[in-house]
């Protein structure tokens, strides 16, 4: 599960005490409230089949996918599935090919969401093994699925936008310097992402 809210809490009180910029924000904003999926392959294909359509057309498909292949669902529910049949559901050639990429690492036994490494680094090496999982998507996992205490995806445009506004920078910062900026708020950047969506659109801010 992600981090709750007691831990983001503490992690963002121990941000403030390091940069007045968070701590302006948090009197504003107040404490953003968790971001929490379940661990497994399901999370994972989920996020598969929402890149790069709306949260309405993801909904879509994904609800066509578990009336076809019933709500406890296998990897091998999946790989059994001709193109078609998943194609019914919504489902690109492209997602289709990376749906089977993750079904089949999983049932392999070469993912295991279960067990991933300790080290993030090395987790998120392991999560992008399967066809489409790119970077961003592996730290999403790790934070909200995991609640590793530590991620922090400066790839997400909100986040790079969000930090840019929380800090009061004149334009948004790309991803290596919103990746620099982050370095002092270690181990506690997960949380410190978590806030950077929270006052992404605030108006107060």
């Amino acid at each position: 599960m992600g981090l709750t809210a007691e831990q983001i809490r503490t992690s963002l009180d121990e941000v403030a005490t390091r940069e007045p910029a968070i701590a302006r924000a948090l009197e504003i904003a107040g404490y953003p409230e968790p971001r929490i999926r379940q661990t497994g392959y399901k999370t994972m294909l989920r996020t598969i089949v929402g890149q790069q359509v709306s949260v309405a057309a993801a909904s879509s498909m994904w609800n066509k996918l578990e009336a076809e292949l019933g709500e406890d669902f296998t990897p091998t529910c999946l790989l059994e599935r001709d193109f078609d049949t998943l194609r019914a559901c919504g489902l690109s050639r492209q997602k289709q090919g990376y749906a089977r990429s993750l079904c089949e690492l999983v049932e392999a036994g070469e993912v295991d969401l279960e067990n991933l490494p300790e080290d993030d680094e090395e987790a998120i090496a392991e999560l992008t093994k399967v066809k489409g999982i790119g970077r961003w998507s592996a730290e999403i996992y790790l934070l909200f699925a995991e609640g590793r205490p530590d991620i922090w995806p400066a790839g997400d445009l909100a986040v790079m936008a969000g930090i840019g506004k929380i800090l009061g920078l004149d334009e948004r910062p790309d991803e290596k310097a919103t990746r620099a900026l982050a370095e002092p708020w270690r181990p506690h950047r997960g949380a410190t992402a978590i806030f950077t969506w929270h006052c992404y659109d605030n108006p107060a801010l």
